[in-house]
């Protein structure tokens, strides 16, 4: 992975994606893949459970545009909503994938069942412990349907001169990971044309596209504020479309 250094950025902030193929944890019966939320055949309502700990709660602007970006995507006839809780902290400084994972098992309440198709984020008051020197990780997605944002991280890297909102980055943020467990791009969704970005770990080859490879990392800073990777471009869109979505 390169770093990208600005006056205000000196180091790599990294957004990754680790999509495992795994099953709903609060469900083990039960085999999700990305059709599953893009169409309306075996699921038509999907609830997406938020919790955040103490401190780490998301913004309200970054939540409706979750549910704005779902909604333009997703065929769901009976609806996308969100719950939110908030959650103690677990007084860690960084948290591992089986941190995440453990909190998970024993706090998500939402479960996959009969038409209703769940997810879950979870957003933590401190940093991933497998961060590098050079580089920050903001959020990852650890299984097919469970996500968690590193949101003191994004704190950390938000506001003031030249910095996007948190609301901004937390937007980019929950919205590639949520690509991802659609998906994106050849994770479970067959690519409709020629656009997978072999050499950084599937992702988009349009620069202006939300799964561009440089959305992972501080180099779409520049693009984000200049209004460019922020949403998805026409072949992902297409993708989608072809995997059940909209």
């Amino acid at each position: 992975m390169k770093k990208f250094a600005n006056n205000f950025f000196l180091f790599s902030l990294l957004i990754v994606a680790a999509c495992h193929k795994d099953s709903d944890p609060t469900s083990s019966n039960v085999n999700i893949v990305p059709a599953n939320f893009l169409s309306n055949t075996n699921y038509d309502k999907l609830v997406i459970e938020v919790q955040y700990m103490t401190g780490a709660q998301p913004s309200s602007a970054a939540v409706n545009n979750l549910t704005s970006f779902l909604q333009d995507r997703l065929n769901k006839t009976a609806g996308i909503s969100i719950v939110q809780t908030t959650i103690a902290s677990a007084g860690k400084a960084t948290y591992s994938v089986s941190d995440v994972t453990a909190i998970e098992n024993t706090s998500r309440t939402q479960k996959t069942s009969g038409k209703t198709l769940t997810a879950y984020i979870l957003f933590v008051d401190g940093d991933y412990s497998d961060n590098g020197t050079d580089t920050k990780v903001l959020g990852i997605t650890y299984g097919t349907t469970s996500m968690v944002i590193f949101e003191k991280t994004i704190q950390g890297f938000s506001g003031g001169l030249s910095k996007p909102s948190a609301a901004t980055l937390e937007t980019s943020v929950t919205q590639h990971e949520f690509g991802h467990v659609l998906g994106l791009v050849d994770r479970g969704t067959p690519l409709t044309s020629s656009h997978l970005d072999t050499a950084h770990d599937k992702h988009c080859t349009d620069k202006n596209c939300l799964m561009y490879y440089l959305a992972e990392t501080s180099g779409s800073i520049a693009g984000i504020m200049n209004g460019s990777m922020t949403g998805l471009t026409q072949s992902c869109i297409d993708d989608l479309r072809g995997n059940g979505g909209k």
